[in-house]
């Protein structure tokens, strides 16, 4: 009797336990308000997906079924998915199938609509059978002539910010995390990769299995199917691409293995088991997508001298910031990408040194002067934290969530000290890890764990002034590189000495990005010509070079750069280099009018994100 006594005052107690621990988690969901998405996660809230989908390349559509074992913890009669432009034929509950009531309620622009679907008080499970439509913004289909090899179609998807609910339909806010497992059938002589752990080779069924067990937001679901290869670099980095690019991929991402060390080094193990990086066609809209265990990038990072691997440090820090600790919602984006900047220019201290670290520091610098320039100093967009209610939440993917946010922290390290920081930024993602925070909880984290009521440290940093108010603050860290100094005074001189030998001195990205970057506002189309002559810019430059001398091209009307420009253009979709470039020649008649004319030819093979933000130009 005493030990059934025991036992059932032990399983009271876990009951009590458990119900304690559930109604925290209801309370931490529902403290946070996600403006994007139509599920309310504080009534009923998903947990895990078990997918299970066919890829069709002849009608350009996934179907199949998402099973939703999900939390009731209201123990009400309904929950709500999000969905935009999906086509749903059938709700059914439990393992039994039983078929339920759904209902799709008015669209929103942007969002879609929200999926009502009635449950029970006991309901665990919801499975959902949907397919695609060839308006699902994640989803890009591409023919073979649109791929590296030419042979073979190819698909990739992409989530952020919610578009994930085009291809799933999902609770599509950042704020809300679960597992999941796929299978997934494709044509068999292609291959599917997920965000997940990933087959190495193609087999000869064309089903595919995957399992991510560890808890991520739905807008790192991601998936890609086409002809491609795997090259382990080490034992836990390889690199997938296509058949004619995975030889100087593998090459070109040598050193994947000591990043993932140097972040470790820095910030704690690498949680996520597989670090893999998948190198997409030029449509991916993105340098790269930080999905969990497998990178996307473009393939423009590959440009043969590994001059431009910093972005797979960028990518890389994501697993700690973003992936790990995740903003709650989109108004909170710089909790992902200001912290992932910072985590990439130290990693890239340490694989490339303290000068390649100081040069891209100013770069960075230049980025945030340019971008509070463009948007203006009192732009409420110029904050941290920034308010997307009622907005696509695209619109919150600019760059200074990135250089405002990693300046931020700069300011921060100055003030504490780079050894103290360290320390606070590691227990930083081991206090939050696995879980999607909030600016506010990272400012009561900064309070309680680091400032800790220091009045002096409080007026040192200027929190507040750096994540509430626009523009930024006095205290901003200097930027300062000696190379750049030395380039600056090459900049004073070369009209008088002429630019024949120069190309000895600024030899690498980063230097002839800032000699570019510099040229004289009235370079004349003949200078532009004795320079290109010189350095080769416009045929020989790397993409990043590229995309500088080419704006410069545009501002002096460097006839001559015309068609590769036009070609450029058109063999890229990764937008902010595109807008970068769209943007300088929708500034005059001429320019507008031609832009237009190159958009018409490359449009069909933009992404649908790219296609959306060049429009907005024109309008």
């Amino acid at each position: 009797m005493k030990k059934i006594f025991l036992l059932t005052l032990f399983l009271t107690a876990l009951a009590c336990q458990k119900k304690e621990t559930t109604t925290e988690a209801a309370k931490e969901t529902s403290a946070v308000k996600d403006e994007h998405t139509f599920s309310k996660a504080d009534l009923a809230v998903v947990k895990h997906l078990d997918l299970d989908i066919k890829v069709d390349f002849n009608t350009q559509t996934i179907s199949g079924k998402a099973s939703w074992q999900i939390d009731n913890i209201s123990k009400g009669n309904e929950i709500i998915f999000d969905e935009n432009t999906l086509t749903i034929t059938k709700v059914t509950l439990g393992d039994d199938e039983k078929e339920t009531k759904f209902e799709l309620g008015s669209e929103v622009e942007f969002h879609g609509k929200p999926l009502h679907i009635t449950i029970e008080p006991n309901t665990t499970k919801v499975n959902i059978y949907y397919s695609t439509t060839k308006n699902a913004v994640a989803l890009q289909w591409l023919n073979p002539q649109q791929t590296a090899d030419k042979k073979k179609p190819f698909l990739f998807s992409q989530g952020e910010s919610i578009w994930s609910r085009t291809w799933i339909p999902c609770q599509d806010s950042p704020g809300i995390r679960f597992t999941y497992n796929a299978k997934v059938t494709v044509p068999k002589d292609l291959m599917a990769v997920m965000s997940a752990v990933n087959p190495q080779q193609k087999n000869d069924t064309g089903v595919y299995t995957f399992k991510q067990d560890k808890a991520i937001p739905s807008y790192l679901m991601a998936i890609a199917v086409g002809d491609i290869e795997f090259k382990a670099i080490d034992n836990r980095t390889g690199v997938y691409a296509e058949h004619t690019v995975i030889k100087n991929a593998a090459w070109e991402f040598a050193d994947l293995g000591k990043m993932v060390v140097a972040a470790e080094k820095l910030y704690g193990p690498y949680r996520w088991g597989r670090y893999d990086v998948l190198v997409l066609p030029p449509s991916f809209p993105y340098g790269g997508m930080e999905n969990p265990n497998l990178t996307f990038l473009t393939p423009g990072v590959i440009a043969g001298d590994r001059s431009l691997t910093s972005l797979l440090a960028h990518e890389l820090g994501h697993s700690w910031s973003g992936n790990l600790v995740t903003n709650a919602t989109w108004d909170d984006i710089w909790l992902n990408e200001g912290f992932t900047t910072y985590v990439e220019h130290r990693i890239g201290e340490e694989i490339f040194g303290v000068k390649e670290a100081k040069m891209q520091d100013v770069l960075s610098r230049k980025v945030l002067d340019d971008n509070i320039t463009e948007y203006g100093a009192t732009n409420p967009d110029t904050r941290l934290k920034v308010e997307l209610t009622g907005r696509n939440p695209d619109d919150g993917i600019s760059e200074i969530p990135y250089v405002k946010g990693y300046n931020f922290l700069k300011v921060i390290e100055q003030a504490v000290g780079r050894e103290k920081f360290d320390v606070f930024i590691k227990n930083y993602f081991d206090a939050h890890a696995f879980k999607s925070i909030t600016t506010e909880d990272f400012v009561k984290y900064l309070n309680d764990n680091l400032i800790k009521g220091d009045k002096t440290l409080t007026d040192k940093i200027k929190a507040d002034e750096w994540i509430y108010k626009p523009g930024v603050p006095s205290n901003i860290t200097p930027s300062v590189s000696e190379e750049f100094n030395a380039i600056d005074a090459i900049q004073k001189t070369w009209r008088t000495t002429g630019v024949k030998g120069l190309s000895q001195k600024i030899k690498s990205t980063t230097e002839k990005q800032h000699f570019i970057d510099y040229l004289p506002a009235d370079i004349t189309a003949k200078e532009m010509a004795e320079i290109d002559a010189e350095f080769n810019f416009t045929k020989g430059g790397n993409f990043v070079i590229k995309r500088q001398w080419f704006v410069q091209a545009i501002r002096s009307h460097y006839t001559v750069a015309y068609p590769a420009i036009e070609q450029f253009m058109i063999n890229t979709s990764r937008t902010g280099s595109l807008m970068t470039l769209y943007k300088e020649l929708v500034k005059t008649s001429p320019g507008k009018d031609w832009a237009e004319k190159i958009f018409e030819k490359a449009k069909s093979g933009y992404h649908a994100t790219t296609v959306q933000a060049v429009e907005s130009l024109f309008k």
